[in-house]
């Protein structure tokens, strides 16, 4: 799909790969330079920004309702390994790097980071900016984690940090209806 700019083409890839077409909910918000591709399935609300890429080509991507994957982040799994499951409420930073993992409701992934296969990030927690979770590390519940390696640098209020995340997520709705 194209759609001409001024004097520039700019091109969505939305593609099957191996049977299998990305499921994408008519109320989400794609960009015009996002890519889409194979068994990727986009909850209600969802919002894929500029350079962002969702490869479901080696494994199934599933991704919950309100989630905003940020401009250049990329999102991808492990052949025949590790799908990538992403719950509700979900921001994933600007060039961060989701891999072969499970976020569960609630997260935020910082600007930059990297989580990496077999990794789960329970629920209401934040990956710091620039982070890199390592394979198979859990981050639990209600907890920040930084550094590379990240490691859990503090425990936050789970009613302070609920608010904050369901606002980033309410944000990003709104951002996306600017743009449809």
């Amino acid at each position: 799909m194209s759609r001409f700019i001024g004097t520039y083409f700019l091109y969505m890839v939305i593609k099957e790969v191996n049977g299998k077409f990305p499921q994408i909910p008519a109320d989400c918000y794609v960009a015009e330079n996002a890519t889409i591709v194979g068994d990727v399935t986009l909850g209600e609300q969802c919002s894929v920004w500029f350079n962002a890429v969702v490869r479901g080509d080696v494994h199934y991507i599933k991704v919950g309702n309100k989630v905003n994957i940020q401009d250049g982040a990329v999102i991808h799994c492990t052949y025949q390994k590790h799908p990538t499951v992403i719950g509700n409420n979900v921001s994933i930073g600007h060039n961060a790097i989701v891999h072969g993992c499970t976020l569960k409701d609630n997260v935020l992934i910082g600007m930059g980071a990297i989580v990496m296969d077999g990794c789960v990030i329970e629920s209401n927690s934040i990956v710091a900016a620039g982070s890199v979770v390592t394979q198979n590390t859990v981050v639990e519940s209600g907890t920040i984690y930084a550094g590379i390696p990240a490691k859990k640098v503090k425990d936050i209020d789970q009613s302070d940090f609920a608010g904050e995340i369901e606002r980033i997520s309410n944000n990003y709705v709104m951002y996306s209806g600017w743009f449809k």
